[in-house]
């Protein structure tokens, strides 16, 4: 679904990004993990069109998509989450979802009156019933937990109906509770549509992820399936250290 092909990126005379290619696995979770400062929030504008390339292609189901603006990349199905927690935070719950199924909507329906677009208001009730979300539909989102923000958010990103899903940090300043929350609910996203994750917590990357890359100083240092990762002496030399080394 996602093909990036020697995407580069420079602001001034700092290489962000250089010579970046891989393909995220159909249908799977394909991580992009590496030290602070290593390209890897760079690279996700890039693919998701907050920041256009100096040089490279970004494919999105078999199309070039390098450049194009994020709506245009949702419209086509691609939909992601941020580092910050971007939702409307003085709306419910139910209604930041509502808005993104109303998005779904034929455009001469998106500006009709709530009462009279049923089937967006049912799909939000039903989406927050499968995120574990139901009875706190109606709260205000300023008032949930970071951890049910960051799992609404996600469910926002659903109700565009993605083809695929990209996730920056989804755990970002969990608890470990929260974490696993979220951790299970990423697998049990994964088939439906393709995730594409930046993650620091690496265990939670190595026990999800079908396809790791591993970024350092702006370019792919090695990527492979978990286990590879965990075994490549550059690797662990570069961001995974000693107590993640394989026994």
């Amino acid at each position: 679904m996602i093909k990036v092909t020697a995407l580069s990126k420079s602001f001034g005379a700092l290489r962000a990004v250089s010579n970046l290619s891989f393909e995220a696995i159909p249908a799977g979770i394909t991580s992009i993990i590496g030290p602070n400062g290593a390209g890897k929030s760079t690279a996700f504008n890039l693919i998701a069109g907050t920041l256009r390339p100096d040089a490279g292609k970004v494919e999105f189901a078999g199309a070039d998509v390098t450049g194009l603006p994020p709506h245009a990349l949702a419209a086509r199905g691609m939909a992601r989450s941020f580092q910050i927690t971007n939702l409307f935070f003085d709306l419910s719950a139910v209604e930041n979802v509502r808005l993104a199924c109303q998005s779904r909507e034929r455009r001469r329906r998106f500006l009709a009156r709530v009462e009279r677009l049923t089937r967006p208001a049912e799909r939000a009730i039903a989406i927050l019933d499968e995120f574990g979300l139901r009875e706190l539909a109606h709260e205000r989102v300023a008032n949930l937990s970071h951890g049910d923000q960051r799992r609404l958010e996600i469910a926002v990103c659903m109700a565009l109906e993605p083809a695929v899903l990209m996730l920056d940090e989804p755990t970002q300043g969990m608890s470990p509770a929260e974490t696993a929350a979220v951790d299970a609910l990423i697998k049990s996203l994964a088939g439906r549509v393709t995730v594409l994750l930046i993650e620091h917590d690496i265990d939670l990357v190595m026990s999800i992820s079908d396809h790791v890359i591993v970024m350092h100083q702006g370019e792919k240092l090695f990527e492979g399936p978990p286990a590879a990762v965990r075994a490549n002496a550059a690797v662990r030399e570069a961001y995974l250290g000693v107590e993640h080394a394989p026994a």
